[in-house]
């Protein structure tokens, strides 16, 4: 375990701190800690800075309540910066937004891979943005019924691909399926992270009611 003595605080005696989410693994936010803000942060294992700003401690969610508990904080090799892994309660951003990384300065898209949370953040921009001539779009603006029809037909065909033993078929209307279950969250605003939550409070449920097997 790396002594702070061993850290490298700049002439303001701060160090940067880039915040990444712990399940996503998402940046965050970047701030800054001074030694005290760091030792309250292990001390009470949730995210202090300094605020160069306002020139004062900063215990982030202290009025919002956007909390953010640290899982681990790890400094690079030259110990003059460190990344803060976090199970936030909230979103990191004051404007409201997960994450304080949003506006997209450049993208190499043959090299970008692809990832649920990308394709949710497509299917949201489709229904800001309401591109001509595309079909999520005119999902959505047809409104909850036809999205809830278009769930329920996707369903039936994954049931007559999976009753026939055809994998491939299978796989390509699950993934039709999907897609559809994400517009659906999308118009109710369901997050990925909520059916995350979810399926981890299961996880837990599961894990108790087999240790209570086990005992009996």
């Amino acid at each position: 375990m790396l002594n702070l003595d061993e850290l490298k605080f700049d002439e303001k005696g701060l160090i940067p701190a880039v915040v990444v989410d712990a399940e996503s693994r998402k940046v965050l936010t970047v701030a800054y800690m001074n030694r005290e803000s760091l030792e309250i942060s292990m001390k009470e294992g949730t995210t202090c800075f300094w605020s160069r700003s306002r020139q004062e401690l900063w215990r982030k969610g202290e009025t919002s309540g956007n909390r953010q508990h640290i899982v681990s904080i790890t400094a690079d090799c030259d110990r003059d910066a460190l990344t803060v892994l976090v199970k936030k309660d909230g979103p990191a951003c004051h404007t409201g937004a997960d994450s304080c990384f949003n506006d997209l300065v450049y993208e190499n898209e043959e090299l970008t891979p692809f990832s649920l949370e990308g394709l949710m953040e497509l299917i949201r921009g489709r229904k800001i943005e309401k591109k001509e001539g595309s079909y999520t779009t005119y999902l959505f603006e047809k409104g909850i019924d036809k999205i809830l029809k278009k769930v329920g037909e996707e369903c039936t065909e994954v049931i007559i691909a999976g009753k026939a033993d055809d994998k491939a078929e299978t796989v390509y209307e699950i993934s039709d399926l999907v897609y559809h279950v994400m517009v659906l969250m999308i118009e109710m605003g369901i997050s990925l992270e909520d059916i995350h939550n979810e399926l981890a409070s299961r996880h837990v449920i599961d894990h108790k009611v087999k240790q209570e097997k086990m005992t009996k």
